[in-house]
């Protein structure tokens, strides 16, 4: 297992009188997808949007390369080339999908090789280049969520369910963009969708009210079915 590229060192979080977070670590190493399990409101937006600096821990340190960044500013992580793909997607409906993306580049400006790879990757986005992204339909507006995330060149990726109300086909399409992305980028995935993780996840964690109640890797998971059901109350067996 490569070094880890991100560390949560027991992390508390709270949101305005509630406390989500009770001392969450997480290892995530360099390269790959990496995927973070739990049931609904168990605290998995809320770490993802800790990392980020969105909501700032009350405890605890978050370090990306060895560098302490837990009280740095949202766009300060961003530039330290961490993206960010929330469950709502993120994207501006009224402007066309070509400025969506260029409000997602460092100057406004395009690198031709990397705009070509999102085009085999996600067709329908050049397709719908000068449309509103009002106008595309659920798949296609995750699709530009994940290319918007890409189009500079990243280290880390946190992406939020990105299976979340998508039709099947669209889901193989991305568990391939998925595995074509993580050939230069290391992803952080939370997803409800267990065959979605379970297809791409390299390691696992599990959280339960806030905290970590399992971590190791997604074969030993996918292999034991007694340990699905005691974590998430559900075999993947039984969705196959």
């Amino acid at each position: 297992m490569s070094a880890p590229i991100l560390e949560l060192d027991n992390i508390f979080t709270d949101i305005a009188q509630y406390h989500i977070l009770h001392g969450v670590s997480l290892h995530i190493p360099e390269g790959g997808v990496h995927v973070l399990l739990g049931r609904n409101g168990a605290g998995k937006t809320t770490t993802l949007r800790t990392i980020m600096g969105l909501w700032q821990a009350k405890q605890g340190a978050i370090r990306f390369r060895g560098e302490d960044i837990t009280k740095q500013h949202t766009s300060d992580i961003a530039r330290k080339g961490i993206a960010y793909v929330p469950e709502n997607m993120g994207i501006f409906g009224g402007l066309t999908v070509e400025e969506n993306m260029r409000l997602a580049t460092l100057d406004g400006s395009f690198d031709q090789d990397r705009l070509q790879r999102i085009y085999t990757l996600f067709p329908a986005l050049e397709k719908f280049w000068n449309s509103s992204a009002w106008s595309l339909s659920g798949g296609q507006k995750q699709m530009l969520a994940i290319a918007r995330a890409m189009i500079e060149k990243r280290d880390l990726i946190l992406i939020d369910e990105p299976t979340k109300g998508l039709a099947p086909a669209i889901i193989l399409n991305m568990v391939e963009a998925f595995r074509e992305i993580a050939r230069e980028t290391t992803i952080l995935l939370v997803e409800q969708n267990f065959l979605f993780a379970r297809s791409l996840g390299q390691t696992v964690a599990v959280i339960d009210d806030g905290r970590i109640a399992h971590s190791g890797t997604m074969a030993e998971l996918v292999e034991d079915a007694a340990l699905q059901t005691r974590l998430l109350s559900l075999s993947l067996d039984a969705h196959q």
